[in-house]
């Protein structure tokens, strides 16, 4: 039941999360106490799709990086418009990613 368990929360978080990490997570999952999984079950999630949205029509204001969590880098974007639109060109390669390791820092603070 337990690896039916984690196999179901990287299923249905996957698009949310690293794809690069879903094997070492996966084993870390096994392990996870039982009593953590209402906790991990009831994270949520920044969409990647959602970010990137942002990034595209607001990006230049650093609501992007303000929805993943990262307030600090927002506010420097907002200060700089982007830095100077180059900062906000490059988000957009970047902040789906940013997005998905923001999750998985959620993820690992449960575990």
């Amino acid at each position: 039941m337990e690896a039916q368990k984690v196999d179901m929360f990287l299923m249905n978080n996957s698009e949310n999360l690293p794809s690069g990490k879903m094997a070492i997570m996966r084993d870390r999952l096994k392990s996870l106490p039982e009593e953590r999984w209402p906790l991990l079950l009831s994270l949520n999630f920044k969409n990647p799709v959602i970010a990137l949205v942002l990034s595209f029509l607001v990006g230049e204001f650093g609501i992007d990086r303000i929805y993943v969590g990262q307030v600090g880098l927002g506010l420097l974007k907002l200060i700089t418009c982007g830095g100077f639109g180059l900062w906000w060109l490059i988000d957009l390669f970047l902040i789906m990613g940013a997005a998905k390791e923001e999750n998985l820092k959620k993820v690992l603070m449960v575990m």
